[in-house]
């Protein structure tokens, strides 16, 4: 299943099906200290004199600037350094170009796993790359059941937006899914970000 994004921040956008349905919306009013991101799941109508879909919320992250950030999810509260620690370290070098300048930029980018258990009692886990993140078991067989796909402009390839491939084995906990990526992907962003400013700043 493809659920695509309005747009690659993905604490304000929207996520639709192959079919261009909504599913999901995030969103993430501006204000001062600690944000909260709030999803929402649009519920068909079956009301036959009101034929528009209606927006459910049914999840929130509260992203602490210290200490754990807080997840929600249809009721259930779970602090994120305890339901989806992180875990490990490994490494890979990347390759950065300046804007407006043909000189590339090589720099060793460190990476954390994240792990938690699913609703089914599974161990599931995201695995943060500089440019995508990725779900899999986190057992033996490590079999990929999710990944995002960044933007395209169609330069080299054809045109695409931004969007997370998800395998429709997780159709039963495709909000769990949904969650925790906006949580995963925001961590990924802001370690690109850092990066980035860190090499010598704008983008490719």
């Amino acid at each position: 299943m493809r659920l695509t994004l309005s747009s690659e921040g993905v604490r304000n956008t929207t996520m639709t099906n192959e079919d261009g349905q909504v599913l999901y919306k995030t969103s993430t009013p501006f204000r001062f200290g600690a944000r909260t991101t709030t999803l929402y799941k649009v519920v068909p109508n079956t009301d036959p004199d009101d034929m528009r879909d209606h927006l459910e919320r049914i999840g929130e992250i509260e992203w602490n600037l210290i200490g754990s950030s807080v997840m929600r999810l249809r009721g259930q509260e779970m602090m994120t350094d305890t339901f989806i620690p992180r875990h490990g370290i490994r490494g890979r070098w990347y390759t950065h170009r300046l804007r407006h300048a043909s000189i590339e930029l090589m720099f060793f980018q460190l990476h954390r796993k994240r792990t938690f258990e699913g609703p089914d009692g599974l161990p599931y886990r995201w695995d943060m790359d500089f440019k995508f993140v990725r779900l899999s078991r986190d057992d033996t067989t490590r079999q990929e059941l999710a990944r995002s796909y960044r933007r395209s402009l169609g330069i080299i390839g054809p045109r695409r937006d931004p969007f997370l491939d998800v395998d429709l084995n997780l159709m039963h906990m495709l909000d769990t899914v949904v969650l925790t990526f906006v949580y995963v992907e925001k961590l990924r962003m802001d370690k690109e970000k850092r990066a980035k400013r860190n090499h010598g700043g704008g983008g490719p």
